[in-house]
């Protein structure tokens, strides 16, 4: 949500799918999503929804945490889309020197022209995840202070 904020995302009244179903981002990120402040309308598809790409299409947001390596392709994103890709793979590649490589849910290279705002693998979510730790842990011990 901190990403959508500071990037000047308006989620009011934006149609948002979040891509997994997990406890750890999926529902947590839909209920943010559809919550009073942000006020988005929220679907939530899995690797398994019928005719997931088009699900994806309607999105002005797209949140991918399915898990599964570029998987969304560029005929799945609405142009003009956001997408935010939580995703971390480890996929093989013979010309890294530890064999392989990371990578998203989203096919980057192929899904980045159509977006109006995309999120890299790796160096988007992670780096601000840990941010948001940090920023946690220093505000809960200012509160025990």
């Amino acid at each position: 949500m901190k990403l959508l904020e500071i990037s000047g995302i308006d989620t009011n009244g934006a149609e948002a799918v979040v891509i997994g179903r997990s406890m750890i981002v999926g529902k947590p990120m839909a209920m943010l999503l559809v919550a009073k402040k942000s006020n988005a309308t929220v679907t939530i598809a899995h690797s398994r929804s019928k005719d997931l790409p088009a699900i994806c299409r309607r999105a002005d947001i797209l949140i991918a945490a399915v898990g599964r390596p570029e998987m969304v392709k560029a005929d799945w994103v609405k142009p003009g889309a956001v997408v935010i890709d939580v995703g971390i793979n480890r996929v093989p590649d013979p010309s890294k020197k530890s064999g392989h490589r990371l990578t998203g849910d989203v096919d980057y290279p192929e899904v980045a022209p159509r977006c109006a705002a995309i999120t890299p693998v790796p160096g988007g979510v992670g780096p601000m995840t840990i941010a948001m730790l940090m920023k946690n842990t220093l505000q809960a011990a200012r509160q025990l202070g």
